[in-house]
């Protein structure tokens, strides 16, 4: 994929705004963390949840009371609250120049093996924000448990435009 030139791409805010929609109150932690933390261009963002309105929008288990798709709206809604926190952090998203990394974790049943199709909701929303050519690299995990009973976590890393001093 070249690097370069990508001036003719819409920044992050305006093409959220263009498609639509609007981010969630920024979460809060769970725990003895912060939700970003910023370590030169790059901001990381702590594992967000499918909140509306800070509370859990979707509960279940992948592969046993939720479906493929309804994974995949819970990882968008997840996704949508990372940005939330990046912008919280930043103050605007478009100085979010890319999304790096993606991290997906599923509340899934040993059995279920669709973790690539559920990770998609987090990955296609990024990909309507960045553009196709800002790609990011991404893992997903199946885990027995999680925090408060989310089906997905997603955790993300940002490179971001420094602001000038």
């Amino acid at each position: 994929m070249p690097a370069g030139n990508n001036s003719t791409v819409a920044k992050p805010g305006s093409r959220l705004r263009e498609l639509g929609l609007v981010l969630p109150k920024p979460p809060s932690p769970l725990g003895a963390y912060v939700e970003a933390s910023q370590v030169g261009s790059l901001l990381f963002i702590s594992g967000t949840l499918p909140l509306v309105n800070r509370k859990l929008a979707v509960s279940g288990r992948l592969g046993a009371s939720l479906s493929v798709d309804q994974g995949r709206e819970a990882a968008r809604l997840a996704a949508l609250n990372a940005l939330a926190a990046a912008q919280e952090q930043v103050g605007d998203l478009d100085r979010l120049k890319k999304l790096v990394k993606l991290s997906v974790l599923l509340l899934t049943t040993e059995e279920f093996v669709e973790h690539a199709a559920v990770a998609d909701g987090a990955s296609n929303l990024f990909v309507q924000l960045f553009g196709p050519q800002a790609g990011h690299v991404r893992v997903v995990y199946g885990v027995h448990s999680a925090p408060i009973g989310t089906p997905v976590i997603v955790e993300t890393v940002f490179e971001i435009e420094i602001a000038s001093v």
